[in-house]
């Protein structure tokens, strides 16, 4: 067999991986559970991210043995080595041999060549990225969770669930009405407040990110979610103007997997936008970038 590269796509929900022979072509690939940079910073998450680096390395290398890696993690900062050095480890490979970058710049890479557009990536969290004819990453949003990331997956989890519970301080099981909070419901196990309280507190960010596809589903029957995931799209149209005010115009790609939860979500990004500017929607498989941009990039 040729010479494989892998790719991987780490984000908060889950870890994407796939191996591609020097055409480009994709000859196999899976998932394992999500992680963040983030995590490097504490024993536990360092230990939950080699755990996650093992399970991983036991898929790939069943599958074939990859020669160079290329691996996006989301909230990677360029700066540490360490989780390169762990993903090494577990594929028994040179430290030389992977590469590391912001999972944003390989979802950015797939679609544009430097200089060329915007990208507006919403998945657990949300950003807009530009990657200058330099070379140079630029940002808006992309802060995290706790502080933004509006229209994102997480940002709609917390906005149903912030209404839902408003209307209970208000009117005790109220929400039996609405279509969307006994979808949420349904997903957290239960209508008792403890449960939620663990959903939210207890779980990651990307588990509760997945809670958005309840609202998603419960969208055409239910003006409130209707009304969030239209508010999500605003939020995403928002981070696109700030880079085109300051880098100016240039056609923008939507894509993650919050964007393709509803229509609605580009419609009323594609609405908030200047209808100047061209704005494409994506399905994008950054893994699959990544598997390519392995074997095409030296490290």
């Amino acid at each position: 067999m040729s010479d494989l590269g892998l790719g991987i796509d780490a984000g908060g929900t889950q870890t994407r991986w796939a191996l591609a022979d020097a055409a480009g072509a994709i000859v196999a690939e899976g998932s394992v559970a999500g992680m963040s940079a983030t995590q490097m910073g504490s024993t536990a998450g360092r230990d939950a991210v080699r755990g996650i680096f093992a399970m991983l390395a036991t898929q790939v290398l069943a599958a074939g043995r990859p020669v160079r890696v290329c691996a996006g993690l989301t909230g990677f900062d360029g700066v540490s080595t360490q989780a390169a050095q762990m993903l090494a480890e577990a594929l028994k490979l040179a430290p030389s041999s992977v590469g590391m970058r912001n999972d944003v710049e390989i979802a950015y890479l797939d679609s544009f060549a430097p200089g060329e557009g915007y990208l507006v990536y919403a998945g657990t969290g949300s950003i807009a990225a530009f990657i200058d004819a330099d070379g140079q990453f630029h940002r808006a949003g992309g802060r995290g969770v706790t502080l933004d990331d509006g229209g994102g997956g997480f940002w709609i989890a917390r906005e149903a669930m912030r209404h839902i519970w408003r209307l209970e301080d208000e009117q005790p099981g109220v929400w039996q009405q609405s279509a969307m909070a006994r979808a949420v419901f349904a997903q957290v196990g239960g209508s008792d407040w403890s449960l939620s309280r663990q959903f939210i507190y207890g779980q990651d960010r990307g588990a509760i990110g997945r809670l958005a596809l309840a609202v998603a589903a419960s969208a055409d029957t239910d003006p409130v979610a209707r009304d969030i995931l239209e508010r999500a799209g605003g939020e995403l149209a928002r981070i696109a103007l700030a880079l085109v005010g300051r880098h100016g115009a240039r056609p923008i790609a939507l894509g993650g997997r919050a964007a393709h939860l509803h229509p609605l979500i580009a419609q009323s990004m594609r609405a908030a936008l200047p209808a100047e500017l061209s704005m494409e929607q994506r399905h994008m498989l950054a893994h699959h970038a990544a598997a390519r941009i392995a074997l095409h990039s030296h490290h």
